[in-house]
Parts: structure tokens; sequence; C-alpha cells
């Protein structure tokens, strides 16, 4: 390859996909199942058009990279698949308009959004859709951006969002990249591979220190999934069924500071607010159901980052699995919440997933992943909760005024929880299979009333 100056310059490494990619592309089908994302709420601004807006968001995501890429799969013997521009990329099979169903309210907005989920994305073209949702009763615009799992984690899909608002695009500097790129050739994939194995074996000397930190890694894992111990069975419930492909989504909005202040005064944080009110809910909805549920097993994505580059997609994620008392006040399950987060903890974020994503990826491989976690019957929700803007945004000029999140759920998990912080604003969304969760408004009703009594009456897009 030559560069500007006449000189030869190797091609550029292939963006290879990361082991934990690998797991989201293993545990998905393309459909809801590994589907996240989030609706930003925008209000109505004078010369804002449904139609300008589509042509900012199409500029908008040269800054992306990524959603411009597919997944493709090296050749026998080339390493693992990797990303590169699609040739046949046209931003109209990705960015649409739809108008919201009468009354054009929350429930509305909420009920298309979960019908959208639904929707496959063919791998053979990137993965991710925005949908401007129109006929809202407030005159506002709702914008719908889904990804599936393998294109980003949590972190790295609000980084995301932050690319494409006007701030985001105002920090960003101009792109004037080549489109397509051209795609790595066969040998530049083998060479690379075999760079990766050479470097790998390097890595595998008997040096004590690079065992010493091999062995701390390790130790770091252990301690971030829960400890040496096997995890616990618990107890059969009704929160654990094969989950089918429809989804139901409800929305809790709290006031931030209150929560916050809550869990300072229990020492702990949001998190562990968030995680007690979540056991304490349902363990509401199981009591209507004639079901005891004393504790709460539940998985909490761990990100290896602290913020991303919108530019910077891929998974980067460990996982803590902590159980959690589900009875007694709010304010003591916050205490033992925090003193348990804290005990799981590691010193390096995300260390777990150089334990459990191989395990994954080997279940996978072998047939077995999607059938343990059907029938799995050690966690019983998942719950990620982000830190997002503190300050308010705009798309197009429109304010954005409510970020709602959107969580994915897999297996047996009939119910997952997301919370994103804006603007003053705590957002918890409840992700739910209607078919093994027709009482999914009562759980948010029971979510609500286990949060801080300062906080806000949920109104439409509040």
């Amino acid at each position: 390859m030559t560069g500007a100056s006449g000189e030869v310059t190797a091609p550029p490494s292939p963006d290879r996909a990361s082991a934990a990619d690998l797991m989201q592309f293993a545990t998905g089908d393309g459909r809801a199942a590994g589907h996240i994302g989030a609706v930003l709420m925008l209000r109505a601004a004078p010369g804002f058009t449904v139609a300008e807006a589509r042509r900012i968001l199409g500029e908008r995501i040269r800054a992306v990279p990524r959603l411009r890429q597919r997944l493709y799969r090296a050749p026998p013997g080339c390493g693992r698949p990797y990303w590169a521009d699609d040739p046949a990329f046209d931003i109209n099979e990705h960015i649409r308009q739809v108008r919201c169903p009468p009354p054009g309210d929350e429930r509305a907005l909420l009920d298309l959004a979960a019908a959208e989920l639904r929707e496959p994305m063919p791998r053979s073209r990137p993965l991710w859709s925005a949908t401007f949702v129109t006929g809202l009763a407030d005159s506002g615009t709702g914008l719908l951006v889904i990804m599936d799992h393998v294109l980003a984690d949590g972190i790295a899909g609000l980084a995301v969002l932050g690319t494409l608002v006007d701030q985001g695009a105002e920090a960003a500097p101009a792109r004037a990249d080549r489109f397509p790129a051209p795609a790595p050739r066969a040998r530049e994939l083998a060479a690379d591979a075999w760079k990766g194995r050479l470097r790998r074996v390097g890595r595998a000397g008997p040096e004590a220190p690079r065992q010493a930190r091999g062995l701390r890694r390790i130790r770091e894992g252990i301690i971030e999934l829960g400890g040496p111990r096997p995890p616990r069975r618990r107890p059969a419930t009704s929160l654990n069924r094969p989950v089918g492909p429809r989804r139901r989504l409800d929305v809790v909005a709290v006031d931030l500071a209150a929560v916050r202040d809550l869990g300072h005064a229990h020492g702990g944080t949001v998190n562990d607010v968030v995680l007690a009110a979540v056991a304490g809910a349902l363990r509401t909805l199981l009591a209507a159901r004639g079901e005891l549920l004393g504790e709460v097993t539940i998985t909490v994505p761990v990100a290896a980052r602290q913020a991303t580059a919108g530019g910077e997609l891929g998974n980067q994620i460990g996982i803590m699995t902590v159980t959690v008392p589900a009875t007694g006040d709010l304010g003591t399950r916050v205490t033992r919440t925090a003193e348990i987060t804290r005990e799981r903890k590691s010193r390096v974020r995300g260390a777990s997933a150089a334990l459990f994503v191989p395990a994954f990826l080997l279940l996978a491989r072998i047939g077995l992943l999607r059938w343990i976690a059907s029938r799995q019957r050690v966690v019983q929700t998942f719950v990620t909760n982000l830190h997002g803007p503190e300050d308010p945004l705009t798309f197009g000029g429109a304010a954005v005024r409510a970020i709602i999140p959107i969580p994915s759920t897999t297996g047996n998990v009939t119910v997952t929880f997301a919370a994103v912080s804006y603007a003053g604003t705590l957002r918890i969304t409840v992700l739910s299979d209607p078919s093994r969760r027709p009482d999914a408004p009562a759980l948010a009703a029971a979510l609500r009333h286990e949060l801080p009594a300062q906080a806000p009456r949920t109104r439409s897009f509040t």
C-alpha cells in the first residue's frame, strides 16, 4: 500500500471481533433476544422536520464507522471474524419513519418500540436501525435506535447516541474517509492471525511476573463472578421460564437526586438502590401469585471501560452476579446490597470476561449454550445501570426530553431491567415477555412504589 508521500506502508490490521462480540453473536440469532437500544424523545421545535432529521442522522453516522460495517467470517485458518465496510450499504435500509398508533401516548409509543424489537436484523448488512416516530400526542417526535448486541455493549451504545446528537457532532472531527474501504485480503488475514498466535506464544513464557499478573487477573475475575464456590441454584419460580419472541416495555421515571441521596444515606450508590428496589418489586409480584421470594440473584454487566468514543464499539464487559435480599424495608435492603456489591467488585473492572466468555463460546460451539440458558436456575433477572449525560441534549435543534433505555433478555429470564440517568432523571425500563409476564404493569407499579417518595409521578414521556 502506498501512502500520500509515495512511501510503501503496511496495510492496517484487520478489525477483529472480540471474544465478547463472538459470545453475543453466538447467543443471538438476529431476533429480539439480542437487541438493545434506546428511545430519544424529541420536543417539537420550530423548523424541525423528520426529513431534515433523517438527513442529519445520515451524515452523522459517518463518525461511527462500525455503523456502515458488517461482520465477515474469515477463511479457514485466518483467525476470528472481522469487521469491514459493507460495499452495499444503503442508509435507506436502516432509517425509516412510522406514525404512532392513536392515542400517541407513552403506552402506544412503548408498544410500537416493542414491536420494532421483533423485526429481524439480517446479518448480511450492518446490525442497526433507526426509526423516527411521529403522531405523538404532544406533537414531539420519537427516535428509536436499535442495535444487535454484537455491535456494542451498553456503554458503547450510549456513546453512539452521544455522537449522533448535536453536542457530539460539534465535538467530533470531520471525517473524509474513503468508503467503502478495501476489505482485508485472505493473505493479510492469515498473516495477522499468525502474528497473533506468535504474540500469544511469546506471552506464555515462564517469567514469574507474567504468571503473577495472570493469577491476579484470574482471582479478580473469580471475585467479580461471586467467588470460587459454584453458583447456587435458586428455588423454582415463575421468573424463570423459556422466553418467546414477544416483548413489552414499561418505564418508571424517578428523581435522580432522591435516589442518590437514599443510596448515600445507607452507604450505597444509585446502582445499589436500583438493585434493592428491583428485588422488592419482584417479591411483591410473586407474592400476588402466591409465591415466596426471600432473595433474588441478579446478573449485573460490568464494563471493562468507564467510557468510550462513539467510534469505538464492540463488547468489553464482565458480569457480577449478586444475591440480594428481597424482604425488609428499602433502606435495610440498600445497606445490605451495598455490602454485597462491595465484596463482589474487583479491582479490575470486567475481569470476569476472561473467565466466562471462553466458557460461553465453548458451550456455543458444542451446541449446549441455548439449551442450558433456557433451563438454568441460577440467575433470576438482569439489571443494567448506565450513567448518562448530566446536561440536556439536542438533536437537529430539538431538545431531547427523555432517554428511555431498552435492555435485552435471553434464555429463561422473563424480565430484565435497564436504568439510564439523564439530566437529573433516572428512567428504569422493565422489559418482559408478555406471554410469561401478563402482570407486567403490576411489576412496574411495584417498582415505582419501591423507589423514593420524592420521585415525580410518571406522566407521558416523563
